[in-house]
């Protein structure tokens, strides 16, 4: 495991290690100290620190999974699916991905992408519902359709439905009266430091992960990241993340190399649900392999490399940064928890992502999920605002594009928002390609409702430089849930407006983009973004 830096992240690193190491964070980080990130913060933390631990204290678990595992595996189910939202989905898609075994990640309100699930291997599949509060919307009405769909087909759903939640949970209590099997999570550990819990363990054992070996991988570095000494991984990266002078708040995630399949999308949602509150935080940008251009002024590169890459990076704010998976997991939550000290910021809760829940109950209720009339509709499109009116006399999805790119600050960042079906349209996530060359500003790519529990928090509590372009569509069908009066379209549509509606409290441009055919919609948006980033 190796942190290596050059340029502002090097003189963040010598800047702010040697008082981190004077101060016994580490020690105190690893011996859970609640007093770390100042008072206000302290009943949070009090209750959100047992992952520095998670390498010997979730030991009993392999055992227990492995059990399960093979009595499924005798039944002849073998494939996992995975209803979570977060981190309860996040982590176990990176630690399947980078074991190589497959795992399908349900994690949408979508109804195209619901019903492609439901369909898959109905009689070979185990689910996994996983959540922490017990109370998930999103989790809770993809419980709901499994059961009807295992019910239908003759099949128990006792005999197929795995439950992960925190103790005492309704989902807990609901679970076990109705006879499912229930494992519970360490109730002190937040959802986005939870790979090393019961949220991450369970599906990817499941799916045949070897997750023993990933808490060797954690546990042997625990005492590494532990130590107050300035050769400490954890303190270097949390300084270089948090500490450089002025703060380069754009965390643009490259992959070098590493072996951790998909480990920025984890990474993303550890970064700006833990920093990006108070009108501070650190905006990760997921870039895949390489950069859009040349290093920004605000932008601090992250090169995850190959285990054994101890190479030193070049150019102006560039960290290096290696290690097994299980390791890699353990050093950056200690890093963020170090880099939200430096800022200043708690990063144990999750205000904003609260907000946009609660937006998105309060119009499901209503049943008023578009309830603001077009601006205007142009071919397959219609087009809407959200927040400040910055249409002025656009006609067009091209002029409205226009309209919106206007509206960036100088030291601002688009992010775009996509609330269709993640695997069926996952070429559109290209799109922030030509947008980030076209504005010469970090763009974001997020698919809706995944990135509500991830960037999400960031958009709405940290700088107010961001611009926000929504992309919603019609399902090709829509879905029932049984037990509610609303269906996915109904929800899902409920969450895009509940988050417009969020944003444009805080003030931020929102165009909205509503694909009433899909297909249709699609192309003319694609084509529009070429016009556009062409011009």
């Amino acid at each position: 495991m190796a942190v290596t830096a050059t340029g502002a992240a090097a003189d963040a690193i010598s800047s702010h290690v040697p008082e981190l190491v004077a101060g016994k964070f580490a020690s105190k980080l690893f011996a859970q100290d609640p007093t770390l990130w100042g008072p206000a913060a302290e009943s949070e933390s009090s209750k959100r620190l047992s992952w520095v631990g998670l390498g010997t204290s979730s030991r009993p678990l392999v055992a227990e999974i492995a059990s399960l595992r093979s009595k499924f595996s005798a039944a002849g189910l073998d494939h996992i699916v995975l209803c979570g939202m977060g981190g309860s989905s996040l982590a176990p898609e990176v630690i399947c991905a980078t074991d190589g075994v497959p795992l399908t990640v349900l994690d949408s309100s979508q109804p195209d992408m619901v019903r492609a699930a439901l369909t898959d291997r109905l009689e070979q599949t185990v689910v996994v519902v996983s959540s922490k509060s017990g109370s998930t919307v999103e989790t809770d009405s993809q419980r709901r359709v499994y059961e009807q769909a295992f019910t239908d087909a003759g099949i128990d759903p006792t005999e197929r439905i795995v439950v992960v939640t925190d103790p005492g949970s309704p989902l807990d209590k609901d679970a076990r009266a109705t006879g499912y099997t229930v494992i519970n999570a360490d109730p002190d550990v937040g959802g986005r430091y939870s790979a090393l819990t019961a949220f991450g363990l369970v599906p990817s054992g499941l799916a045949g992960a070897d997750i023993g070996r990933l808490l060797d991988e954690a546990e042997a570095v625990s005492g590494t990241l532990a130590a107050d000494d300035e050769a400490n991984p954890a303190l270097r990266l949390g300084a270089a993340l948090g500490g450089t002078q002025p703060l380069r708040d754009k965390t643009v995630l490259i992959n070098a190399g590493t072996a951790a399949v998909g480990f920025g999308d984890w990474a993303e949602q550890l970064i700006a649900e833990s920093t990006g509150k108070d009108g501070k935080g650190l905006l990760p940008v997921v870039v895949g392999d390489s950069p859009t251009g040349e290093q920004l002024a605000d932008e601090l590169w992250v090169r995850l490399v190959a285990n054994d890459d101890e190479s030193q990076p070049s150019g102006d704010a560039v960290i290096n940064v290696g290690g097994s998976l299980g390791g890699a997991m353990l050093l950056w939550e200690a890093a963020v928890a170090t880099a939200g000290r430096l800022i200043g910021i708690n990063p144990f809760d999750q205000p904003d992502v609260e907000s946009a829940k609660a937006a998105a109950r309060e119009l499901l209720g209503k049943g008023t999920g578009d309830a603001a009339p077009a601006a205007y509709t142009d071919g397959a499109v219609e087009v809407r605002t959200a927040g400040p009116d910055f249409l002025g006399d656009a006609t067009t999805v091209a002029d409205a594009l226009r309209a919106l790119f206007a509206q960036l600050p100088p030291s601002g960042y688009l992010a775009v928002m996509a609330y269709v079906d993640r695997i069926a349209d996952q070429s559109l996530a290209d799109v922030r390609i030509p947008l980030a060359h076209k504005l010469n500003r970090p763009v974001t790519f997020g698919f809706g409702p995944r990135f509500l529990h991830s960037t999400g928090q960031y958009h709405k509590g940290g700088p107010a430089d961001g611009i926000f372009l929504q992309i919603t569509t019609a399902p090709t069908q829509d879905l029932s849930i049984p037990g509610r009066e609303f269906t996915f379209g109904d929800f899902i549509a409920s969450q895009a407006g509940g988050d417009a509606k969020v944003l444009a409290d805080h003030g931020r441009p929102v165009l909205r983009l509503n694909l009433t055919d899909h297909e249709a919609g699609l192309a003319q948006l694609q084509a529009a973004i070429t016009e556009v980033t062409a011009s």
